[in-house]
């Protein structure tokens, strides 16, 4: 009983204890938080229609702008829709083609085509096909056998002629999905980009956190300036080397990939990892090791706000926010590009450089300005 007692005085000990309390604090608040948006921020994805057909087609789409509870928007040409599909500027393109009003006037077959863009995470891909059932279902309903005949008869069809397609119109809308930038196969490929963030992103915080440490004691031997580019040296250097064991694993496990795209995604990683190894290092070097108090926190809501679970359009405000800012985010991105395809990856390639450059900047500025212990000595 008194050796647990003196256990329970160790510094270290009660340090492990409020960890274990704080850790779990902040997990089941951040998750149960911001994965509350799923399914119920589902509504602020964003649907555009691109309608071919003046006549009925028309209708339709001032009917769907009006009744479905997501963001509409309406394009001129289809082209310019789908480039915004592949940026993932919206979620899912409706197109209605311009015989429409014409095949139901013959009886044929009614057909929408949606489409969606697979490189993105699965629970939206998903959501997104439910929303696709849900929107035929709901078309199919509104063309009620009275107001479609109407319709028809208006376009002067003859009034048995109009009753008779009214009639079969229910059942004759089908949806025509389309899917582009698809994903192979495997829970383990839509999950990729998450992990193979996260564990170069956790990578770095280790380092962080240790190689901080470790510059103290170079610093009073060798003055700030040389110590921190040392540490810039070897960051750099461990950011080039580290990703490649996490990649290696993937691509072997997955097979398919070229060397064009290992290569690819090595000298990604290897941004990221620099990137979250500077981002990490300027509460390390404001704070000392108590750094990890906000950068665990910090890893913990990046999971969210990187993309790979939810869009950003559908995450809480503080998350979508914190995406703006955070290495993950851009890192997610690239990685469905460069693994499954997709646009806008010159905009992610310059907002994760610039995140890296203003963070070695702020760690720089801190370095300069510090005049108390952070790292175990002197700065």
């Amino acid at each position: 009983m008194g050796s647990m007692k003196a256990l329970l005085k160790n510094k270290a000990v009660i340090g492990g204890i409020v960890m274990t309390i704080f850790y779990q604090f902040i997990m089941i608040g951040i998750f149960m938080y911001g994965y509350s948006a799923i399914p119920k921020n589902i509504t602020e994805t964003t649907i555009a229609i691109v309608n071919e057909d003046q006549q009925y087609g028309k209708e339709i789409s001032k009917q769907l702008q009006e009744q479905l509870p997501f963001h509409i928007t309406t394009e001129s040409f289809l082209t310019e829709a789908e480039k915004q599909l592949e940026n993932r500027d919206i979620q899912l393109l409706l197109h209605i083609p311009e015989n429409f009003s014409e095949l139901m006037q013959q009886g044929d077959t009614l057909q929408l085509d949606f489409t969606m863009n697979q490189s993105n995470p699965a629970m939206v891909t998903s959501s997104l096909q439910q929303v696709i059932s849900q929107m035929t279902s709901k078309l199919n309903d509104q063309f009620s056998i009275q107001y479609a005949a109407g319709a028809l008869k208006g376009l002067h069809v003859p009034d048995d002629q109009a009753q008779q397609i009214a009639e079969d119109i229910p059942s004759r809308i089908v949806a025509n999905t389309v899917l582009t930038n698809p994903m192979p196969a495997g829970m383990h490929n839509q999950m990729a980009p998450m992990f193979l963030t996260m564990c170069s992103y956790v990578g770095a915080m280790i380092f962080s956190m240790l190689a901080v440490g470790a510059m103290g004691p170079l610093i009073k031997e060798r003055g700030r300036w040389k110590a921190f580019v040392a540490l810039q040296g070897v960051s750099i250097l461990v950011s080039l080397v580290a990703p490649l064991v996490g990649l290696l694993i993937y691509f072997s496990v997955q097979g398919g990939y070229g060397a064009v795209a290992f290569v690819q995604m090595w000298l990604m990683h290897a941004l990221e990892m620099l990137g979250a190894i500077e981002f990490t290092s300027i509460f390390v070097l404001l704070l000392g090791q108590g750094g990890m108090l906000l950068n665990l926190p910090l890893l913990l809501a990046q999971t969210i706000s990187s993309g790979a679970v939810m869009s950003q359009e559908m995450m809480p405000g503080i998350f979508k926010f914190l995406s703006h800012i955070s290495v993950m985010f851009y890192s997610v991105h690239l990685d469905y590009n460069l693994l499954f395809g997709g646009g806008g990856t010159g905009g992610y390639l310059l907002g994760l450089s610039l995140l890296t450059i203003i963070a070695m900047a702020i760690g720089a500025i801190i370095v300069q300005f510090k005049t108390r212990r952070t790292t175990g000595a002197e700065a």
